[in-house]
């Protein structure tokens, strides 16, 4: 069959095009000689692209798509953190089956090999009687576990998942850069590369018949239920640091794909040697961790004692054998460098194999013969850490000895010289080169390609057809020789061809994915049966994630009114309107008091933009954002991306038109744009989420707030007389959001009772107290119905405004009264409803392990301090 009629357009813009490479560097462009590699001309034959405005727009594609999705990488620096967008390259790297051939058998051997050296290390400790392994870089390495001596893992596997960074030499040859055994990072961003990258491609991907993916996943969750003392009942978990690690992203992403709860260390507690969940509903089991918490971190009673991360009792509940821990702690230690040389003895001696994976040429300086034969001349080697960065030992960044000033290479000799053991020499691997589309150009970059192996339960090993990619941001990486992301280096999607390419007419060559089902098929009776699981800290995410959007929302409304009223109103109305602002925090203290309208304004549109001021727009937006993002793994993209943008829409621009002391129109067209955006917020939390008990909480939450700040509202109205003026009437209305109810159901009447009836008594109105308080009864009814005695009680205790009397006119002083102590009581009572609520769902979750930036949840109205 001949090829597709624009593979020779595409070819010939292509095909001339010699990438100006660096000499010592291998390039995956052309194979080494000078014309384009059999991959790439295949690849680009059936991807029909035919300009370089076409590979432009599937650029453009790919950023949107990481955009939408919200993948991102959390970077440090300087004691700060920036969340920057994942940096995904358009081409994916190709890897033949030749490559292949290479790379995964010699994978899969060094993993059987680094879980024999655990077995040994931690049980007979052969390899140190024998002097395979030197004791100072295993016993004196911060991350061998003494706590972990002894300890057999079920099914023996300490190793459920490896890391191992690879680059391909000049010379054409794969070899091993570095390996990663504690906590591997990557597997939910490989999954989001291929699903990005693709799609921009389909053509290809099939024509060169692209390993799967799903496959190697499913096995892999198949081995830990395998390990698992319950079996195929198991409840996996993952393990995570929080939003604050750098790949929180793709641990939410993996999570999702894989249909684990999302935990982290305060979500679990250890009973009688067995692992629990705190859900909403009490504690759950819990029987497999794959865990991204390093290994320190992982129990505080045990390892290091000031850690939130962990859980208290882990180790013992693994001693135990109750559960499953992936990987297992006390692994970092494979991950030294120093120990690189080592390895091909260790493999003779526990596999009695030669290692057909190279790595790196090593030396470790800690033996003196080898320091003082390399001291003289470094050229040729990066100095890596032999540790990481502990109590004992230090660690930093690699560095290229030849990128180094002839004083710079003198620091280091005499460094070295300090302390030769924390110090080891690799030899410098210059990486392939593979292209890249970037600024409508396409260039030669080198890349370091990671491949992981997964444990299948039964005593083997799989790779993953495909890996993760990391390419140099700029020249040849010589600064940051392994290419880290936290460098700024990007990444790309790995295809591993398979053997044969099919003809481009005929359709996907994929096999078949013939693997048993991840568990036994589900019953219709076992369906509905099935429980919804939210984790307490879930759960008190929702509660303020309500909370706060609605707090949010009735600062905007209040704002716009107050920036939109003529400062000449009536003084009543700017006095209640002073009243409410200082209520709600939209004034400080020291904001300048009613009459001074003007100061009293501008002091408010000053503080809206303030995300440090504790009660201020920004703030409770930025609060917002946070409860967020600890509920990623529950938020469709649009819903995260609307409060991502949200919160920065306030804090930029009306930080700006603060700044600028802009007109009120200015001000006002930043806060109708917040009306927006959280209008959108609401309709994403009212229609687009399951309704399980964690939105019934999230809802609840909501409707305290809403029921407080209206109550709040009505009895500053009251207080200052506003039903009984056009003006105080419109703002009543505008800040409950009746207005156009109002004018349709009373058209244009204009006494006190209909207003009230419509405010307080109206049962369609989602925005009157009757209304309000009878959803609000409801869901909390249907929420708590594990506990029903304890919702019933409260449902009683709540106000019931549908039976308040109201006064006909604002002249019967008695009734004004009465409606408002009843409003006051009201208030009161949501503050005791949301202590009930932390006391009664989340009395299990410490302190230490509530929302971050829920310093301050009250504002003066509705709620307490958790």
């Amino acid at each position: 069959m001949s090829p597709p009629p624009f593979a020779d357009t595409a070819l010939a813009w292509l095909h001339p095009w010699v990438l100006p490479g660096q000499p010592l560097h291998y390039s995956e462009w052309q194979a080494g000689g000078t014309e384009v590699a059999p991959l790439w001309a295949q690849f680009l034959a059936h991807s029909g692209v035919a300009s370089p405005e076409a590979l432009n727009a599937r650029a453009t594609q790919v950023r949107h798509r990481v955009r939408e999705d919200g993948a991102s990488y959390n970077v440090f620096g300087d004691g700060d953190e920036a969340t920057r967008p994942w940096p995904l390259e358009l081409l994916p790297m190709l890897l033949s089956p030749e490559d292949w051939a290479q790379i995964a058998p010699g994978a899969v051997q060094r993993a059987r090999l680094m879980n024999a050296a655990m077995a040994d290390v931690y049980g007979p400790r052969q390899l140190l009687d024998e002097g395979l392994l030197p004791p100072q870089l295993v016993l004196a390495h911060p991350q061998y576990l003494r706590a972990m001596h002894g300890v057999r893992p079920l099914g023996g596997v300490h190793l459920h998942v490896l890391a191992l960074d690879l680059a391909r030499g000049p010379e054409g040859r794969w070899w091993v850069l570095a390996q990663r055994t504690q906590a591997p990072s990557g597997l939910g961003y490989l999954l989001e590369n291929r699903g990005i990258v693709g799609p921009q491609f389909p053509g290809s991907l099939r024509a060169l018949q692209v390993q799967r993916l799903d496959g190697a996943y499913r096995a892999f969750m198949q081995g830990l239920l395998r390990l698992s003392p319950a079996g195929e009942r198991s409840r996996v978990v993952l393990l995570t640091p929080g939003r604050h690690n750098e790949t929180y992203f793709e641990q939410v992403f993996l999570a999702r794909h894989l249909g684990l709860t999302l935990v982290e260390g305060g979500d679990l507690t250890v009973r009688a040697n067995r692992v629990f969940l705190k859900t909403l509903h009490g504690l759950e089991p819990v029987h497999v961790v794959l865990r991204r918490v390093d290994d320190e971190f992982l129990d505080p009673l045990e390892l290091r004692a000031d850690s939130t991360l962990g859980v208290p009792g882990l180790l013992q509940a693994m001693r135990s054998g109750q559960v499953v821990v992936a990987n297992a702690p006390g692994a970092g230690w494979l991950e030294s460098p120093g120990l690189a040389a080592f390895w091909p003895g260790v493999a003779e001696r526990l596999l009695g194999e030669t290692l057909s994976l190279p790595a790196s040429e090593a030396w470790w300086c800690g033996e003196q013969s080898v320091w003082e034969k390399f001291k003289g001349e470094l050229s040729g080697f990066v100095v890596a850490p032999t540790f990481t960065a502990s109590a004992t030992t230090r660690s930093f960044a690699p560095r290229v000895v030849d990128a180094l000033s002839p004083e710079a290479r003198a620091q280091w000799v005499q460094a070295i010289s300090m302390d030769p053991a924390a110090h080891t020499l690799q030899a410098r691997i210059r990486p392939s080169e593979t292209p890249v589309w970037r600024g409508g150009h396409l260039a030669a970059h080198p890349a370091v390609l990671r491949v992981f192996v997964l444990a299948d339960g039964q005593g083997g090993w799989q790779a993953v057809p495909g890996g993760l990619v990391r390419i140099a941001g700029q020249g040849d990486g010589g600064d940051d020789p392994w290419l880290s992301m936290q460098r700024g280096s990007a990444s790309a999607d790995a295809w591993v061809v398979g053997a044969s390419t099919a003809p481009p007419s005929q359709p996907s060559a994929e096999p078949a994915d013939v693997r048993p089902p991840l568990r036994e098929p589900l019953s219709r009776e076992a369906l509905a049966l099935a429980p919804r699981i939210v984790t307490s800290r879930a759960a008190e995410n929702l509660f303020w994630l309500g909370r706060y959007t609605e707090r949010a929302d009735a600062q905007v409304a209040l704002a716009r009114l107050m920036v939109a009223e003529p400062t000449d109103a009536p003084a009543p109305l700017w006095s209640a309107l002073e009243r409410m602002a200082r209520h709600v925090g939209l004034v400080d203290e020291e904001a300048p008091p009613w009459p001074n309208v003007a100061a009293l304004v501008q002091a408010m549109v000053q503080q809206l933009g303030d995300p440090h001021a504790s009660v201020s727009l920004a703030y409770n937006l930025q609060c917002l954002k946070a409860c967020a993002s600890g509920l990623r793994d529950r938020l469709a993209a649009e819903h995260w991306t609307l409060i991502h943008e949200a919160e920065a829409n306030v804090r930029q621009r009306l930080g700006a038109v603060a700044l600028a002391a802009a007109s009120p129109p200015d001000t006002l067209a930043v806060l109708t744009f917040s009306a927006m955006q959280l209008a959108a917020i609401t309709g994403a939390q009212t229609d687009r989420m399951m309704r399980d008990d964690g939105w019934r909480l999230l809802s609840v939450g909501r409707h305290i707030e809403r029921m407080d700040y209206l109550a709040q509202v009505l009895d500053a109205g009251l207080a200052h007389g506003l039903p009984d003026s056009d003006e105080g009437a419109a703002a009543l209305l505008q800040l409950f959001d009746a207005t156009i109810t109002f004018r349709a159901q009373f058209q244009g009447r204009r006494e006190v009772l209909p207003l009230l009836h419509l405010l307080v008594h109206d049962a369609d109105s989602p925005r009157s107290l009757a209304w309000v308080a009878t959803a609000l009864k409801n869901r909390l009814r249907r929420l708590a119905q594990h506990d029903p005695d304890w919702a019933e009680a409260w449902a009683q205790r709540l106000p019931n405004p549908a039976q308040w009397v109201l006064p006909e006119s604002l002249a019967d002083q008695q009734a004004v009264a009465a409606l408002r102590e009843a409003l006051c009581v009201t208030s009161a009572q949501m503050a005791g409803l949301s202590d009930a609520i932390a006391q009664r769902l989340f009395a299990h979750v410490s302190m230490a392990f509530s929302p971050q930036l829920h310093l301050t949840r009250s504002m003066g109205f509705g709620g307490t301090e958790q």
